[in-house]
């Protein structure tokens, strides 16, 4: 940690460079912004167009200036010190390159790791499945040739998880290896487990902390490996919003450290024995705010437990150091953070556009200073993914690394006024959420009396609606999809090494789902059927409106796979609708302004009359009109396109 006097001259070398930049240039009042905004406007309401409101429940200004941050009380704190809210370390930006390898054969993923090992990979997760036998001798042969100190070592294990530490942990003893050096944690997590599947690892399905403090205690000579697992990341991957993945991450992460001290653990080992797995959205810049407020309100909660320590070996502090000043050791405080990108977010049709989101997602977790991540290969939702697909999603962490260097700096986001904004306003929404699973009996009593599901089920389904109107875009799936991709027959059946189905269920479990699903369905429905239908743009009248309105409607009938013919336009209703005859099209589309509507639309459809289903591209002001001389089908921006699409399926009959 810098010394105070250093922190002082960097303080007052900071205010002279200020000075000698800005100082000459006169000052200008938020009052003075604000109203030169409002000119700009030209009437328009200020906070309809500019203001944005975020699903976490609160307003982010169009620009955000010093003043705004007045309350924020953790600005003047480097890197490295309590609350970390900058980052837990003060050197550098390092983060470990996570990949994991199922294991269904010891032998064949011993081979994968160190083929892994030698391409960037420096943390491994092994994945067991549930027929892989956990013995002495298996271990010989997964960890063979593997340095333990040079990696970091993750399993997670369908049972037997006490059983298997012992194993690992006589394993390390064996081969001489020294206990500090060992990195690494076991996904042991009986709330998550509830999470997926409604009951904990035990025989009676429900969670027992005197289990957990067995686990803590065969672990207790691997001062760095993690037993405890909050996979928070499963509410991002049911459809909650970042500040419900945050503030229920934490109410797990507490419950586990109060489980644990009521068991006899004391506080400083519970907390040095919890790691948090996050999901990565493609919110980029809430993301960073994300893993910042994360670990500034992880700290304030162990604080709380009072976690004391005589700074031995596996704290990193010193008895003179301000760390222990009070009595309390911060040390300990430091959220250990795992993120990988979120399943939610992927898509099957158009895969390789995953790449872009992945890339995206992983250098905002890596720009907020997490500890490990994995990115998920492109091709994870319909295959077991390739050699290609891993070494890309290897590279798209080792470009954020060696290329642009992000590792090297530490806190990136720091001092602007936008991200230290985002992070106080979602660190006060997870926090309302923390405290009111606290008040309602903690966050297991709030599972089983399904207080969590209902709210994550509701901004699941507030994200399915916003999805299927497209009010939140998803790339090539409900906006600007390939019509002429077929996936249908290329997705596999990939299987689970969780243990999911074996045990006695205690609580009502969540929905997972991805994003994309519910257009997905639609098209493989259409592909499975054996005919694509055929939509037909029938341009007629104005050029610049038929030609908007027929790239809106191809654009639309896209998302479910249809083919979609285009034309060139039509001087007259009975060339274009000679054309969309031709073309035997199913369904066509009248796409003309509002104007052109009033007079052109009736007399294509009584010519087309039984031939196609006729559909009037907008909502024009003669739409009752149109209505009463027959003409049923409208589409615009304001439609749910998904169940418009399932009704046009249901009319073909798919």
């Amino acid at each position: 940690m810098q010394p105070e006097f250093l922190k002082t001259n960097l303080k007052n070398m900071a205010d002279t460079v200020n000075n000698k930049l800005f100082g000459e240039f006169p000052g200008v009042s938020t009052e003075a912004w604000m109203q030169k905004v409002v000119a700009d406007l030209k009437g328009a309401d200020f906070d309809k167009k500019l203001v944005w409101r975020t699903n976490e429940g609160f307003n982010v200004m169009p620009f955000y200036r010093a003043e705004d941050l007045a309350e924020v009380n953790y600005l003047d704190v480097l890197p490295g010190e309590f609350p970390y809210t900058r980052g837990t370390c003060s050197k550098n930006n390092e983060w470990r390159v996570r990949e994991d390898i199922r294991v269904t054969d010891a032998k064949e993923a011993n081979k994968k790791a160190l083929n892994v090992l030698g391409r960037g990979v420096d943390s491994l997760g092994f994945c067991f499945s549930k027929n892989v036998a956990i013995t002495a001798e298996m271990f010989e042969t997964l960890l063979d040739n593997i340095c333990l100190p040079a990696v970091e070592i993750n399993f997670s294990v369908p049972k037997g998880n006490k059983g298997f530490l012992s194993l690992f942990v006589a394993y390390v003893e064996k081969h001489g290896y020294a206990a500090a050096d060992v990195r690494g944690s076991i996904n042991f997590d009986p709330m998550g487990r509830y999470l997926k599947h409604g009951y904990a690892c035990s025989e009676k399905g429900d969670i027992e902390p005197a289990y957990m403090a067995e686990m803590l205690k065969a672990a207790a000579n691997l001062p760095h490996f993690r037993v405890i697992t909050v996979n928070a990341r499963h509410f991002a991957n049911a459809g909650t919003y970042i500040a419900q993945e945050l503030g229920y991450g934490l109410a797990m992460g507490a419950e586990y450290m109060t489980m644990l001290t009521d068991a006899g653990v004391s506080a400083y080992d519970a907390a040095k024995n919890i790691k948090f797995s996050f999901a990565i959205s493609s919110n980029y810049f809430m993301e960073i705010a994300k893993f910042r407020a994360a670990r500034m309100l992880w700290a304030k909660i162990v604080e709380a437990y009072k976690p004391s320590c005589e700074c031995g070996e596996g704290c990193n502090c010193k008895k003179d150091d301000k760390c222990c000043s009070d009595g309390v050791c911060k040390c300990v405080a430091k959220m250990k953070v795992h993120a990988e990108t979120a399943k939610f977010n992927l898509s099957l049709y158009d895969p390789y556009v995953n790449m872009l989101r992945t890339q995206t997602e992983a250098m905002s977790a890596a720009i907020a200073g997490v500890d490990s991540m994995t990115v998920l290969p492109f091709d994870v939702t319909y295959k077991a993914s390739d050699d290609l697909s891993e070494r890309v999603a290897r590279n798209q962490q080792l470009l954020l690394k060696e290329e642009c260097n992000i590792e090297k700096i530490v806190d990136a986001s720091a001092g602007s006024y936008y991200i230290e904004k985002l992070t106080a306003s979602i660190a006060d929404q997870a926090w309302s959420i923390f405290t009111s699973v606290a008040e309602n009996g903690g966050f297991v009593a709030s599972l089983k009396d399904g207080s969590i599901q209902k709210a994550v089920k509701a901004s699941a389904a507030k994200r399915r609606d916003n999805i299927a109107r497209r009010k939140e875009i998803l790339l090539g799936t409900n906006q600007y999809p390939n019509f002429n991709e077929k996936m249908a027959g290329k997705i596999e059946e990939t299987g689970c090494c969780c243990g999911c189905g074996e045990g006695k269920k205690v609580v009502e479990p969540l929905e997972f789902f991805r994003s994309g699903e519910i257009f997905e369905g639609l098209r493989i429905d259409v592909e499975k059927s054996g005919k694509q239908p055929k939509v037909f743009m029938l341009k007629l009248g104005n050029v610049a409106m038929r030609q908007a309105r027929a790239q809106f409607s191809a654009n639309f009938f896209a998302c479910a796979g249809y083919g979609i013919i285009e034309d060139l336009g039509h001087k007259t209703i009975e060339d274009g609708v000679a054309a969309a005859i031709v073309s035997k099209a199913e369904i066509v589309v009248i796409c003309a302004s509002d104007d052109d509507y009033a007079e052109m639309a009736l007399p294509a459809y009584e010519q087309l009359k039984n031939q196609a289903i006729f559909v009037v591209a907008g909502a024009p002001a003669c739409a009752d009109a149109l209505k009463e001389g027959g003409i049923e089908n409208f589409i615009s921006v304001k439609s749910n396109v998904l169940e418009t699409l399932k009704g046009y399926n249901k009319m073909l009959s798919i």
